[in-house]
């Protein structure tokens, strides 16, 4: 599985755990807007929590990102196609 993909899905799958529980404690107390406490509180959260815990995932998504960009890019047909275009 490609690092950003597992990445982004732990964020997203922490995100959600912690929102569902501050909703339901926000939700209890009586806190108005609850969903709107508990989807800033739960962002913040998470993203300390990615930060913390997931530095080797960020530093492979990091990585793999540098090296994509490294490539030199790929001289397709249609790029020709355009070359001979602009220059004619």
């Amino acid at each position: 599985m490609r690092a950003w993909i597992l990445y982004s899905a732990l964020r997203v799958g922490v995100f959600l755990v912690l929102f569902a529980l501050l909703f339901a404690l926000t939700t209890t107390i009586g806190v108005q807007p609850a969903w709107l406490i508990a989807a800033v509180v739960a962002a913040l959260l998470a993203l300390c929590i990615s930060y913390i815990f997931f530095r080797g995932l960020r530093e492979r998504v990091a990585l793999d990102i540098a090296a994509a960009r490294a490539a030199p890019a790929k001289s397709g047909e249609d790029e020709e196609v355009e070359d001979r275009a602009g220059s004619a």
